[in-house]
C-alpha cells in the first residue's frame, strides 16, 4: 500500500483537510491512501510568531499548504528559491541532505516530507543564530 502512514501517540491531534481530529487512549497508526489530502500533526505545526528564523519561515510556508491556507503552485517556486538560498550557507553535508530531500519533496508537491527534511534543520540553526560568548 502506499501514501502517508500516520504513527499517533494517545491524544495526539492531526488536521486533515481542515479538521482537527484527536487520537483516542491507545497509539494509533492510519494509513492516508488519498493522494491529495491535506494532513498537518498539530505537534509539528509552527505558530506564526514562531517563525522568525529563515528555516523556521519555510517550514511555515510548507505548513501552510498542509493546511490547505495556501495553494501549492504559489508557494512552490518561493520555497524552492529559499531552500536554494539556504544551501548556500548550510554547507555540510547533513544540512545539503536534508535540503535536497526538501528540494526533491517540494518539487514532487509532496509537502509533508519537504518540511520533515526542513524541521530536522532547526536545531542545526538554533545553534549557528545562539549567541556566542
Amino acid at each position: 500500500m502506499t501514501g502517508l502512514v500516520l504513527k499517533l501517540a494517545p491524544r495526539e491531534r492531526v488536521l486533515i483537510n481542515g479538521a482537527v481530529l484527536e487520537n483516542g487512549d491507545r497509539r494509533t497508526r492510519i494509513s492516508i491512501v488519498s493522494p491529495n489530502a491535506r494532513i498537518l500533526r498539530l505537534k509539528d505545526a509552527i505558530h506564526p510568531d514562531e517563525a522568525t528564523t529563515p528555516v523556521r519561515r519555510l517550514c511555515y510556508e510548507a505548513q501552510l499548504v498542509l493546511s490547505g491556507d495556501r495553494d501549492a503552485e504559489e508557494v512552490a517556486p518561493a520555497l524552492l528559491r529559499r531552500i536554494e538560498e539556504l544551501s548556500q550557507i548550510l554547507t555540510d553535508r547533513d544540512s545539503r541532505t536534508l535540503l535536497a530531500e526538501a528540494t526533491e519533496a517540494a518539487m514532487r508537491a509532496r509537502f509533508y516530507p519537504c518540511l520533515k527534511s526542513l524541521r530536522a534543520l532547526i536545531p542545526r540553526e538554533d545553534r549557528l543564530l545562539a549567541p556566542h560568548g
